[in-house]
């Protein structure tokens, strides 16, 4: 089945010690993912709020509805920029048409069972996007963490924000900095000390007190944000079809993004629980988990690795542990989300450069550069240097074609057709008839390849030419138009053209094509040998006649 959400297969053996494990679990996912939420709800420029929503919201319908048993889905910082650009040029109304439309491409995708495409997209393509995606994180938190005062409002695009950072030196905030360095420092550190409590959380709480009880001078949400703990209610903005058409890049952007890193922490946690996720479904989930979030307030959501080790870590085995996780955060959010407002802004930004730092495995990337051959390396860079300089959709965009074209390349420098030459005592010194000329054809046939097959050299006596295609891995439309020609010219010639050792699969694309029958079905033989026997039987026919 296309859809399948793992929930229904634990219902019959789900017992009380499975439960306790995914309460504990969850609760301790709900504490990680508070001040995450949070945080890259203000990345990308909406109200703290809307990332508790999301987290509720998407976070349940996805582990109720998905395809994997312990993946967690809520905000992620890969989703920031975007949604800040959205937001930006489209306001909130847009951003949920955006996240309505991603929902529904990514259920197309997976009642399509694209699930399995996503592979497709090259490791080069995701390592450079993903530290692209980390940089402009950073480049985006500089402002709070130093407690710069923009000039002329906040921009939004990464080479305009550093402009403004320049340009704001002079309004350096000593006391913000000295919060936001501390924080820094503890999170570092933290992971050292204890790995069940959350450093996030631990930061939030020292930055809230510091910044009350010694009075300092530094921004928190509340002077910036007005802090909402109403419950989320679901609200549809008026749709027009110019809206509609404006928003679908962008929705595409967000949906592809999704399917990616969504299936990306399916795959992780397969790895660790020993278990299979279903694709496609995972893919409908994340596309209802978020159409829910775009109607009840909330941003775009995906499944979030670093949630999903840690669900799995503590003890998560099952969906219940995410949808404890949401119905956690949904509590917090109608008891705590008043104290939101006392978080100093440094300590969001020391927060998101965390994030920013484990999102960008550096480490893999340094790799790739030392190891990787040089095309690899040229699509990684360029990839990664157009997610900092314009956006996602140029990066991906880019990178495919570059990626695409270079594996053409190497797939046509693959290709060759080579003739036989007894001398050099080609195919165990077999003995060829005289008047008979034999080529192998080596790699793929295909269009970047034409020119490797636009000429078989014969000279005037040529009687039969046999063409051993053991090698041959593919035979694509152009080739096919080239065969053709050369069974033309062989005709024209006089010259019985024969195959020999063509695979299944490329026998149905010449029968399609109508080439089987023009080169004539005694003219395919097995083997070699075969090959030559009737090209021996044919030479032999000619000089009787000739």
């Amino acid at each position: 089945m296309t859809f399948q959400p793992k929930l229904l297969g634990i219902v019959k053996n789900y017992s009380k010690k499975k439960f306790a494990s995914d309460l504990i679990a969850g609760i301790i996912v709900a504490i990680i993912a508070l001040p995450l939420s949070i945080a890259l709800a203000i990345a990308s420029g909406v109200g703290p709020e809307r990332g508790l929503y999301t987290a509720i919201v998407a976070g349940f319908v996805i582990a109720t509805l998905g395809g994997s048993n312990v993946n967690i889905s809520g905000p992620t910082a890969a989703f920031a920029t975007i949604v800040a650009g959205i937001v930006l040029k489209e306001g909130l109304e847009g951003l949920v048409i955006a996240t309505i439309l991603a929902g529904i491409i990514l259920i197309v995708m997976g009642a399509l069972k694209l699930g399995a495409l996503i592979k497709y997209i090259p490791y080069t393509i995701t390592t450079g996007f993903t530290a692209g995606i980390a940089v402009t994180i950073v480049i985006g938190q500089i402002k709070d963490f130093f407690g710069l005062t923009f000039k002329h409002g906040s921009p939004v695009e990464t080479l305009e924000k550093l402009e403004a950072i320049f340009a704001s030196l002079t309004t350096f905030n000593l006391q913000a900095f000295l919060v936001g360095a501390v924080a820094l420092g503890i999170l570092i550190v933290w992971p050292k000390i204890s790995k069940k409590i959350p450093g996030s959380l631990i930061v939030v709480l020292l930055g809230c007190a510091a910044v009350k009880l010694l009075g300092l001078n530094v921004n928190t949400i509340g002077d910036l944000y007005q802090i909402s703990s109403s419950l989320p209610v679901p609200s549809i903005p008026s749709i027009t079809v110019k809206k509609v058409l404006s928003l679908i890049p962008d929705a595409f952007t967000i949906a592809l993004l999704a399917g990616i890193e969504s299936l990306l922490s399916c795959v992780v946690s397969d790895g660790m629980i020993n278990d299979n996720h279903n694709s496609n479904t995972e893919l409908i989930a994340q596309g209802l988990g978020n159409i829910c979030s775009g109607i009840f307030g909330g941003i775009p959501a995906t499944g979030a690795i670093a949630r999903t080790a840690a669900n799995v870590k503590n003890g998560g085995r099952t969906p219940i542990s995410g949808m404890i996780h949401a119905l956690t955060l949904l509590i917090v959010l109608v008891v705590a989300m008043p104290f939101a407002a006392w978080i100093p802004m440094p300590v969001i930004a020391a927060i998101l450069f965390m994030v920013a730092y484990n999102m960008s495995e550096w480490r893999r990337f340094v790799h790739i550069c030392k190891t990787a051959q040089l095309s690899d390396i040229l699509v990684l860079i360029l990839t990664f240097a157009l997610t900092v300089i314009f956006d996602l959709v140029v990066a991906i965009a880019v990178g495919l074609i570059l990626t695409s074209f270079l594996f053409m390349k190497k797939m046509a420098d693959s290709a060759s057709v080579r003739a036989w030459d007894n001398a050099d005592g080609d195919a165990h010194k077999k003995t060829l008839p005289p008047h008979t000329v034999v080529f192998e054809i080596h790699g793929p046939m295909f269009f970047a390849a034409t020119d490797k097959f636009l000429d078989f050299p014969r000279d005037d006596g040529t009687k039969a030419m046999i063409v051993r295609a053991s090698d041959m891995t593919a035979l694509d439309s152009t080739a096919i138009r080239n065969l053709e020609n050369l069974v033309k010219e062989c005709e024209a010639d006089s010259i019985t053209l024969i195959m020999s050792h063509v695979h299944d699969d490329i026998i149905k694309v010449m029968r399609k094509s109508g080439l089987y029958d023009k080169i004539g079905q005694d003219n395919f033989c097995g083997t070699i040998d075969e090959a030559i026997a009737r090209a021996s039987a044919i030479v032999t026919e000619k000089e009787n006649n000739g």
